[in-house]
């Protein structure tokens, strides 16, 4: 059976930022990631997580520097010495918060400048932290228009070009289904280099139960496959986000 965390960006929203760890824990909940804890105090954040006995799985990085500033950058030509400033910063959070991978974003941009862009800056963010897993992953651009990484050809060419042991691929079931169709198919490509998984129902991006994604079927691969990491729950629910925990009961079938 896989193990499960909570995304608390986007799960119990019904309850203050800070209340949201004991939520999670009291869900049944083992593991939570933060897209963006950057906000909050880090001391506060770590505390949360030890009362809450909650393994921190993921943060993103680099961090946005302003209201409206773009999301990841990491493949923008001209940006790398911004990038590799904030990456910087976001090693002197996770010094503190002790996540088990950093998601190094992309951002938008295009063509073969922009994947040399990519590749130099996780290389050298993989040398930087080498005893950090990094992950990148790959967006669809109908939720991110103009994303750079929306493809798992791109993500794959790009892990072999960086050649770090510490990258991996981010995996996540929705996105997946709006690239390419087929979640099934695009685990038995790439699901040897996936180092987390994070899912969503298809179409809504809600609960992962029911729709066009066999959920049930891709955790029971996941442990064929002998996956250990973590299986993030990112969506957003369809009402309060205990009353539509059924599909965390029914993968752990209890």
């Amino acid at each position: 059976m896989p193990r499960f965390a909570a995304n608390l960006s986007w799960l119990f929203t019904e309850h203050p930022f800070m209340e949201r760890f004991a939520a999670a824990r009291a869900a049944g909940f083992d593991a939570v990631e933060i897209l963006f804890p950057y906000d909050q105090p880090t001391q506060d954040l770590r505390d949360r997580l030890v009362w809450a006995d909650l393994t921190f799985v993921l943060m993103n990085c680099p961090p946005p520097n302003a209201v409206g500033a773009p999301q990841g950058f990491a493949a923008q030509p001209g940006l790398s010495a911004r990038f590799r400033r904030d990456f910087e910063r976001t090693l002197r959070y996770a010094q503190v918060l002790k996540p088990r991978i950093l998601h190094i974003m992309a951002g938008v941009a295009e063509g073969p400048e922009a994947e040399a862009t990519f590749v130099a800056n996780l290389r050298w963010a993989a040398a930087r932290a080498p005893g950090q897993t990094l992950t990148i992953e790959p967006i669809n651009r109908s939720d991110m228009p103009g994303c750079f990484l929306a493809d798992y050809e791109t993500a794959a060419r790009v892990l072999e070009a960086v050649g770090a042991d510490n990258l991996g691929l981010q995996f996540d079931t929705y996105h997946a289904h709006r690239i390419t169709g087929d979640v099934a198919a695009t685990w038995a490509d790439h699901g040897h280099c996936t180092r987390h998984v994070q899912v969503a129902g298809f179409p809504g991006r809600h609960e992962p139960s029911g729709g066009e994604i066999d959920h049930p079927g891709f955790f029971d691969r996941l442990d064929t496959d002998g996956y250990d990491g973590w299986v993030s729950a990112e969506y957003a629910p369809a009402g309060p986000t205990d009353a539509g925990l059924g599909w965390l009961a029914a993968a752990r079938g209890s």
